[in-house]
């Protein structure tokens, strides 16, 4: 049975004493046949729904529910009876019997995600790989586009800087629409990662010191663009003065001796159960994660670094405790700013609204992507993930969060810590390319990892941190035409942004989705396998869409309600339906 319940306006609409819900079906429900389920006070209650017209080709149902006076967080789901059964409708589809808790759709009264978040086109920098400035050429440094040596994996230096980024700013924004930044830390350390900080109020002297930050700042302003920096409170640098000065500061096992991230000596963990601690990272006015939000450098947020693991004596307790504290300064500071977590696990708990905004995610993204396209891998092998289990997975991970938080979930193709895609499909460009589409359409934030727009290669660490090649001979212009296409028609079409998602139609190497609005849905379909033609329906859509048309303009015909598609070989289509 087809029900379908989008949790974006105008099928949710949050008002101040209720929310007004929205139920779509193919077929029209008759009174006291379909109801919402929601846990006013953890206990059930069912509200009928009335009908409520239609919209394209299905039959609205409404209802208004109250918010839960005791939780913020709304839990609800949907039952109907029809042929003489029951089917119960959850964020990941019809059950049989009442779905688990844990898939019920859900809301934050109060807490959502910066609206600007989902609007952006992200772009990874690693400050010491992607450009130098030239007045700042210094002796010493690595011979630029040189391969990373792993025995000096985290001393070796090549110069890049923020003054050197920030001359590439009009490349970002004006040729890649770019929109925001994200930068690996940038803070004084001895390391070319800078994830041991040894000065959180001085940005490294190396890229140019916190004058080169604030003209960095003033130059994305200028365009629009939004600026994201790590922030590594969990833990700091040895040389780091508080080892000194402040040793109750560190944690500190059974024995009494001192304890370092995952076991490096050279990256003391902080004990978060010191007040001096929570004043420092978060709690006091001049506070780490306070002050780079204001003027002049006005970041418009913080990437939090192995932020589960943060907490009180030797492990993460109360971290749930910190990470809302942290929120709450954050936003005290600025009601706008993003807080974005590192998880490479499932960070469904930090996702209820009231600690993070987004994660980082390789969980419901990036993991199942590359289980897809080269097989999930375990103890030195690839174990195969099929089109239906890929599909499961990417669905599964939307369902335990609020869709809001969703829609502000950094996506990625690959990041500092990963070996580049590129690399793990044996350097073929084609799936790449179709990666790209999937990570511009999925519901999240698409971020590119500096140079994956070129083809850049790597693998694992340090070797995924190459220096960009500006030698643009050396593009994959292919590759790079595609990316700048995507980002811009992302910067068009509201529903890539902040559309709901429909699984519409799948085959063994092959997955059709659409994105959509109330005005405008796009259908895409990825193609792993072979050259194939596809026959992809409709009529689950909430609208009638008078045309479609390929990505590149190409118009193509609707018969009966299908999308008949001829897919190349490892490659993806992209139909816009107006």
């Amino acid at each position: 049975m087809l029900l379908l319940h989008p949790p974006i306006p105008p099928w949710l609409v949050p008002g101040a004493s209720d929310v007004a819900l929205v139920l779509l079906s193919a077929e029209p429900l008759p009174a006291g046949h379909a109801f919402v389920r929601s846990l006013p006070d953890n206990e059930e209650l069912l509200t009928p729904l009335q009908p409520d017209g239609r919209q394209g080709l299905l039959y609205r149902h409404r209802a208004c529910i109250g918010w839960d006076g005791a939780l913020p967080l709304l839990r609800y789901c949907f039952a109907v009876v029809a042929d003489d059964r029951m089917h119960w409708l959850a964020a990941d589809g019809v059950h049989a019997h009442v779905p688990p808790e844990a898939v019920h759709f859900r809301i934050h009264r109060h807490e959502q995600p910066p609206a600007w978040v989902r609007d952006q086109v992200f772009y990874q920098v690693f400050p010491d790989r992607f450009a130098r400035a030239g007045a700042l050429q210094r002796p010493g440094l690595e011979a630029w586009g040189s391969r990373p040596d792993p025995r000096r994996g985290s001393s070796a230096l090549y110069g890049g800087d923020l003054p050197g980024l920030t001359e590439k700013v009009p490349y970002l924004h004006d040729e890649l629409s770019v929109t925001a930044l994200y930068l690996n830390p940038v803070f004084a350390s001895p390391s070319n990662h800078r994830y041991d900080t040894s000065d959180y109020t001085q940005v490294d002297p190396l890229l140019g010191g916190n004058a080169a930050l604030v003209g960095l700042r003033k130059v994305t302003r200028e365009r629009g663009m939004r600026l994201v920096l790590d922030a590594v409170v969990n833990h700091t640098g040895a040389g780091h003065a508080w080892r000194q000065d402040r040793p109750e500061f560190y944690a500190r096992d059974d024995a009494g001796r001192a304890l370092g991230w995952k076991g490096h000596a050279s990256l003391p963990v902080l004990d978060f159960a010191q007040p001096g601690v929570q004043q420092a990272i978060y709690g006091a006015p001049d506070a780490v994660l306070r002050r780079w939000l204001r003027p002049p450098f006005d970041i418009d947020g913080w990437r939090l670094d192995v932020i589960h693991m943060l907490g009180e004596g030797p492990g993460a307790w109360r971290n749930a405790r910190h990470v809302r504290a942290i929120r709450r300064a954050i936003r005290e500071e600025r009601p706008d700013a993003y807080v974005l977590g590192e998880h490479f696990a499932e960070a469904t708990r930090w996702l209820q609204g009231e600690q993070e905004d987004g994660a980082m995610n390789y969980h419901g993204f990036t993991s199942p992507l590359r289980g897809w396209l080269v097989g999930l891998p375990l103890a030195g092998r690839r174990q195969p993930l099929a089109t239906a289990q890929f599909e499961a997975w990417l669905t599964r991970a939307i369902a335990p969060i609020p869709y809001a938080n969703q829609l502000a979930q950094l996506n990625l193709l690959d990041s500092h810590d990963t070996v580049r895609l590129l690399t793990e499909l044996g350097g073929n460009v084609a799936l790449l390319q179709l990666a790209f589409t999937l990570l511009f359409t999925r519901p999240g934030v698409p971020c590119i990892y500096y140079g994956d727009e070129i083809g850049l290669e790597g693998g694992p660490d340090p070797d995924c941190r190459r220096c960009f090649d500006w030698d643009r001979s050396h593009w994959r212009m292919d590759l790079w035409v595609q990316v700048q296409r995507l980002a811009r028609a992302r910067q068009r079409r509201a529903e890539w942004r902040a559309g709901a998602t429909l699984t519409l139609a799948q085959g063994e190497h092959w997955l059709a989705y659409a994105r959509f609005d109330a005005q405008a849905a796009s259908v895409v379909v990825a193609n792993r396998g072979p050259a194939l033609a596809v026959s992809i329906p409709l009529h689950a859509l909430p609208l009638q869409p008078a045309r479609a048309l390929m990505l590149d303009g190409a118009a193509l015909t609707l018969t009966q309600g299908r999308l008949a598609l001829a897919l190349p070989a490892q490659g993806s289509a992209v139909v816009l339906l107006d």
